[in-house]
């Protein structure tokens, strides 16, 4: 295998050691009326328009290391500078004369990986998750001794190299993925590339989570090949499961309904348009020993949902997790129209006394603005609807206090008369 990172940037400056480290780096400004007080108090991005983009700044190189200054010229830390990107500006340290290098980050990566240690008997979980663990636009999952990098933000595919050592010098892991896909790395104006770093993988990991097994997909799966975030709320979800009917809607590679059978659940359906992320959920549920309580239904979720809706089927627990709608502000309406319709089409497949699980993972749609789509689609599709339990990532995936992208992830659990 070609060796990795043999192509990684240097920085613009250098990363110099003594005091003053500074003085050798760009210096970025904020422009005069822009509020300097929110990054003082922890907010880590500015935004394009906030920043003074003259000539210099523009020449910048994608994941330059610059100074920040306020509008007065007091330096307000060390940031990675990206003159493409409509965050142009994220915070790495508070101190200007921070070294970015590998024992900084394997700080960072040790300081993240303390806590998940502490919380999770066995190394499956969201070991870094971006600025919530202090590396903006990164997220590292750990899968045993496999970890899956998301680099997605500039800064962090020029310190590829540094960061991949540092997480192995930290962990032990012996294989490191690189998976550089999705949307946030387009907006960063990077390349899209899925590929093996360092060590070796060879087909899916075994993942045990909640007294289910999962397949994880590494190299073909969707994002890092498991969504660990949904992690308390299939628990809160496989406590009504107990001899239901199960029916998990975008179900991925089985999320709820492997939980669900694995807490009981007399059977399950799993709906997802991918056919290899169901195939996974076979693979997990004949792991478990519950392959024959699964059953599959390959197709559009919202086809599928209509058309069961029509063969007059009804469930004991129906869960839906469907990507982000609303990823962004100007896909809001939309994105809550969608989840509208979800919610009625589902609340109609779920038996007298049953329940009815909706998740959201679009930032953009809070919620309260969340909620009130559900309820509408609840009270279209004609039923009437107790909120029992709202749940939100797990606590592998820490908020920014002053970030609320950071908290993304909603899911409301209902019991319909």
């Amino acid at each position: 295998m070609t060796p990795p990172f043999a192509h990684d940037a240097p920085d613009t400056a250098p990363d110099a050691t003594s005091a003053g480290a500074e003085r050798t780096r760009p210096v970025v400004r904020l422009k005069p009326k822009a509020e300097a007080r929110a990054i003082r108090h922890g907010f880590p991005w500015v935004y394009a328009d906030e920043l003074v983009t003259d000539r210099r700044t523009q020449a910048l190189a994608p994941g330059a290391l610059a100074v920040l200054e306020d509008g007065d010229r007091r330096p307000l830390g060390l940031v990675t500078v990206n003159p493409k990107s409509k965050i142009i500006c994220r915070m790495l340290d508070r101190n200007p004369d921070a070294v970015i290098d590998q024992p900084w980050l394997e700080a960072r990566i040790a300081r993240a990986q303390d806590m998940r240690a502490r919380l999770f008997e066995a190394p499956f979980y969201r070991l870094v998750h971006a600025e919530a663990d202090g590396l903006p636009g990164v997220v590292i999952d750990r899968f045993g001794d496999v970890a899956v990098v998301q680099p997605n933000a500039a800064w962090a595919e020029a310190h590829l190299g540094a960061l991949v050592a540092a997480l192995q010098a930290v962990t032990g892991v012996s294989a490191v993925v690189k998976n550089g896909s999705g949307r946030a790395r387009g907006l960063e104006g990077l390349a899209e590339e899925v590929t093996v770093v360092a060590g070796a993988v060879s087909g899916p990991v075994p993942v045990p989570m909640n007294g289910a097994v999962y397949m994880a997909d590494l190299l073909g799966g969707q994002k890092t090949g498991l969504f660990y975030d949904q992690r308390p709320n299939h628990a809160f979800a496989a406590r009504l499961a107990q001899g239901a009917r199960v029916l998990d809607v975008f179900s991925h590679v089985g999320g709820f309904g492997l939980a669900a059978l694995a807490a009981g659940a007399d059977s399950a359906l799993a709906v997802d348009g991918s056919a290899p992320a169901l195939a996974l959920a076979e693979a997990g549920a004949a792991a478990m020993g519950a392959g024959a309580r699964l059953s599959v239904r390959q197709g559009d979720a919202f086809a599928v949902l209509e058309a069961l809706g029509t063969e007059g089927a009804a469930f004991d627990l129906v869960i839906c997790d469907p990507p982000a709608f609303a990823p962004a502000k100007p896909a809001l309406e939309a994105g809550l129209r969608a989840y509208e319709r979800v919610a009625r089409l589902a609340a109609a497949l779920v038996a007298p006394g049953g329940y009815l699980v909706l998740c959201s993972c679009s930032h953009a749609a809070d919620l309260a603005a969340f909620r009130n789509a559900c309820g509408r689609g609840i009270g279209r599709g004609g039923r009437r609807a107790q909120l029992i339990h709202t749940g939100f990532a797990g606590p592998d995936h820490p908020m920014l206090p002053q970030l609320a992208e950071s908290g993304y992830l909603k899911a409301l659990f209902f019991r319909l008369d």
